[in-house]
């Protein structure tokens, strides 16, 4: 899988349309959704085009118009949107659920690479079909509060704080977000032991 920019615009507008209605803002206008985003603005309106043709968002014509999300955000898995903007979760269409096509190897039933990638398409459907959009958006907003960070769409936003950490801290994670520890933050931990272990056979 390879979250393409347009398929990456359109998650981020999607949670952006989260926030504002988990906030209180009913609609958002297109051109504040590109702006917020630093997007491209005809580039965002052709993706909520096809979100509002798939249904997912609503869209209000007129000077206080805007978009907002046309179902609950329990119920929008975020694998399902991946997939209306990008195609297959695999990275080779043999090990595709939802687009398998054969491909050119000649034993594709004993094929090792097709048994890695159904492996990999399993992983990252794990976590894409797990978590709803309701989910992303509720991390989002708790991290967002936790680091005291400016909300968006609320007229008195909080002083911003700029994070401590290096830029990829597994602890940075969605997954940590939610109480669960990653394998990198696990192998860490094990390096660490191991070295205390050295350090105190010495």
């Amino acid at each position: 899988m390879t979250l393409t920019k347009k398929g990456e615009y359109a998650l981020r507008a999607m949670i952006q349309l989260g926030l504002a209605k988990s906030l209180g803002k009913a609609l958002v206008p297109v051109s504040e959704l590109a702006e917020s985003n630093r997007l491209p603005l005809k580039f965002v309106e052709r993706i909520l085009l096809e979100l509002r043709e798939a249904g997912y968002v609503d869209t209000q014509r007129g000077k206080l118009g805007g978009y907002q999300i046309a179902k609950p955000m329990h119920e929008i898995k975020m694998g399902e949107l991946v997939r209306l903007i990008d195609g297959r979760l695999a990275p080779i269409a043999c090990a595709s659920e939802t687009e398998y096509s054969r491909c050119s190897c000649p034993d594709e039933e004993h094929c090792g690479l097709r048994m890695l990638m159904v492996d990999v398409r399993n992983a990252i459907s794990d976590i894409l079909d797990r978590y709803t959009l309701g989910d992303v958006v509720g991390v989002t907003l708790r991290k967002m509060r936790q680091d005291n960070a400016t909300l968006p769409f609320l007229p008195a936003p909080a002083p911003c704080a700029r994070p401590s950490r290096r830029i990829a801290d597994p602890a940075q994670g969605f997954l940590s977000q939610l109480g669960i520890r990653s394998v990198l933050s696990e192998n860490e931990d094990r390096e660490e032991n191991t070295q205390e272990e050295s350090r105190s056979d010495k």
